[in-house]
């Protein structure tokens, strides 16, 4: 344990000109008294730690002494080129890994890990998070991710609309849209996109498949994205909106979906509002989405969702009342 906080402490130090004792007490979860005496160690051990007294103190490596003891392993080289995304590696299980291999940047990575970022990238893929809420972590997540990680077979139960399949899939990336974890898997010879938080159960099968050399996960799923979220819109809505719904319709469902609506729309009418036809979901989805506009959108159909809109209204203007 001590010996471990020690090469911490070393890399500490060689990552920056100096640092003082409360900083080094933080970052390795010790008292400053405890600092104190690793460094002495230290010292004694034959690393230059030097100690400045005073207010402007604190702890250096003097004579540009650098330690070529890095211990960086895959799973920490893999996680740093993740580390920029943080939600996404806790949620995974990597935010150990990634906090230690930070520690480690500055060293050169051995020949056998340079590769780390080649196989991160063709693994795990963020395409625009939303802003202004937390992503839910699928309680499965962690098991594909070990899955892709390793390409190692697996068999899922996956929830669909109306039935539960039984498929066994090569896992071959991990995708986080908007807060949503998708996994891009090859099932029967075709690749396929599923949604993490729709699988039941996963299962390892034991033995790894050989990936296909020229699978590229961003361009895979830049091709495959739009026509996954269009094969969801099942319903659709007749919009009337303002100026500002318009402007403002992008923002609160997809935009490229809203965009194409807008195009696709006649003119405007005589109050300068856009009547526009609008794929969706469901009606629920729908409701929640619109509802974002206020009065700057008018649902004119299908009878059921102006229906929903109606009594939504209804029970908004008893809250004012």
């Amino acid at each position: 344990m001590r010996a471990a906080r020690l090469i911490k402490m070393v890399l500490l130090l060689q990552a920056r000109p100096s640092i003082t004792g409360a900083e080094l007490a933080r970052e390795l979860e010790v008292s400053e008294r405890t600092v104190t005496r690793d460094a002495a160690a230290l010292s004694e051990a034959g690393i230059p730690v030097y100690a400045d007294r005073g207010r402007a103190g604190g702890y250096r490596l003097i004579g540009g002494y650098r330690t070529r003891l890095t211990g960086l392993g895959r799973a920490e080289a893999e996680a740093l080129f993740l580390s920029g995304v943080p939600s996404a590696l806790r949620e995974m299980g990597l935010a150990d890994a990634a906090s230690a291999a930070r520690l480690k940047v500055s060293a050169a990575l051995l020949p056998e890990l340079r590769d780390a970022s080649h196989t991160v990238a063709q693994r795990f893929h963020l395409d625009a998070p939303g802003w202004w809420r937390e992503p839910e972590t699928p309680e499965l997540l962690p098991r594909i991710a070990d899955a892709v990680w390793d390409d190692l077979r697996i068999t899922v139960r996956y929830r669909r609309r109306d039935a539960e399949v039984r498929r066994e899939l090569e896992p071959y990336g991990l995708v986080l849209k908007a807060g949503v974890w998708y996994l891009a898997a090859r099932a029967e010879g075709d690749f396929r996109v599923y949604r993490v938080d729709r699988f039941a159960a996963v299962e390892p099968v034991g033995t790894r498949f050989g990936r296909v050399e020229e699978f590229d996960l961003p361009a895979f799923w830049e091709e495959r994205a739009d026509q996954f979220a269009r094969s969801i819109l099942r319903e659709k809505a007749v919009v009337r909106l303002t100026p500002a719904g318009v402007r403002g319709l992008p923002h609160v469902t997809d935009r490229a979906v809203a965009e194409e609506a807008v195009r696709e729309a006649g003119e405007p009418d005589g109050q300068g509002r856009l009547t526009i036809t609008l794929p969706v979901e469901s009606y629920e989805v729908a409701l929640a989405q619109l509802l974002g506009l206020g009065p700057e959108a008018e649902v004119l159909g299908p009878p059921e969702l102006r229906a929903l809109f109606a009594e939504a209204a209804r029970r908004t203007a008893e809250l004012y009342r």
